[in-house]
């Protein structure tokens, strides 16, 4: 007995194979276009950090009552202060919603800076997207600040 061609059984187990071969192909490219966008996002909000590094530098703080907080600003404030550039129109859209803000952490621990060795612990904040619908992000980093003598 001579056969040709496929079974029925051999035609639905290659279609299930292919069809769970594209199944991971597609989820693939759309977890990769979701990894592209974020760090899109969080490549903005390293620009937006080192502008306000730039603005607020840490070793211009002489009295920390006064200097070491600064209030949420816009990243465009921001480049205002340290340029006499303006940014572009692209640059404006890229920046848009963005915000830095830097606290102290520690400010009412006289005992916990003592025990750092008079080590202010400051925290700087970016954020960006809605917040006011849920859909706000953040990144942020701590640092260390020490009275000048």
């Amino acid at each position: 007995m001579n056969r040709r061609g496929f079974t029925l059984l051999e035609v639905l187990l290659a279609s299930l194979i292919l069809g769970l071969g594209l199944t991971g192909i597609l989820v693939s490219m759309s977890q990769a276009q979701k990894t592209m966008l974020g760090s899109t996002y969080l490549e903005a909000a390293q620009e937006v950090m080192d502008f306000g590094d730039m603005a607020y530098p840490l070793s211009d703080v002489k009295d920390p009552e006064q200097d070491l907080e600064v209030a949420e600003t816009k990243a465009s404030e921001l480049w205002e202060r340290i340029s006499d550039i303006r940014l572009t129109r692209a640059q404006e859209e890229k920046f848009h919603g963005y915000t830095w803000e830097r606290e102290w952490i520690n400010k009412n621990d006289d005992e916990e800076i003592e025990r750092l060795g008079g080590l202010h612990v400051v925290r700087v904040t970016v954020r960006w997207g809605d917040r006011f619908r849920g859909h706000g992000e953040s990144e942020s980093y701590v640092t260390f600040w020490r009275k000048p003598e």
